[in-house]
């Protein structure tokens, strides 16, 4: 019965359009709050002014995802933190575009995507196993490279379950889950790229 109420719900093209229209628009509200934020730790530590006063103490910690994003970003260059924002923009803007155009159904590639989550993990012990007997610099490339194509990807899946007419699908109310999914996709994805191409603060 709830895949016959879902299905009708994505068959009226307006309530599609009103789903994809909070969706990016919550997303576009969260990515300006990051970019602002990331642009604070960058700008604003580099002239050894100080963010632990109130009320910039509570700002911060009550945007807990961002910060991520920005303690990430504070230890490369501004340079590489914006070449990386840059890629990351067009990045989201081609698999978006792709995802609303392509046939390819991404949503029924759930257990590639696991596979290659699996893959991920295994690099991951592999990296903080070697890593105390030396740093390896094209392994950590590597792990960066992949996990960057692997979000990617999920960006593809994510953006193709908010679209409909897959396979898989989600359901109209359920646009902060789609907002914070491709929002993680994102910021994952900006991530991976930094450790790929950051230079780090001298």
């Amino acid at each position: 019965y709830e895949e016959m109420q879902a299905q009708f719900y994505w068959d009226d093209k307006a309530v599609r359009q009103i789903f994809i229209r909070k969706v990016y628009a919550i997303l576009m509200t969260q990515l300006f709050v990051t970019v602002g934020i990331v642009a604070l730790f960058t700008k604003i530590l580099l002239r050894q002014i100080t963010i632990r006063q109130f009320p910039w103490n509570l700002i911060l910690w009550h945007v807990f995802i961002t910060v991520f994003a920005s303690s990430s970003a504070s230890f490369y260059n501004t340079k590489s933190v914006l070449l990386c924002l840059g890629i990351t923009a067009l990045v989201c803007l081609s698999v978006t575009i792709f995802s609303f155009q392509t046939k390819i159904d991404f949503t029924s590639c759930q257990g590639v995507l696991f596979v290659l989550c699996v893959v991920m993990l295994l690099c991951a012990i592999t990296l903080s196993i070697v890593v105390p007997f030396g740093y390896v610099p094209w392994l950590h490339a590597i792990y960066a490279v992949m996990g960057a194509i692997l979000f990617t990807l999920f960006l593809a899946f994510d953006t193709q379950l908010l679209i409909g007419n897959k396979r898989y699908t989600m359901s109209p109310e359920e646009y902060i889950f789609a907002t914070l999914n491709i929002y993680l996709d994102i910021v994952y994805l900006f991530s991976f790229l930094l450790q790929i191409m950051g230079g780090g603060r001298e």
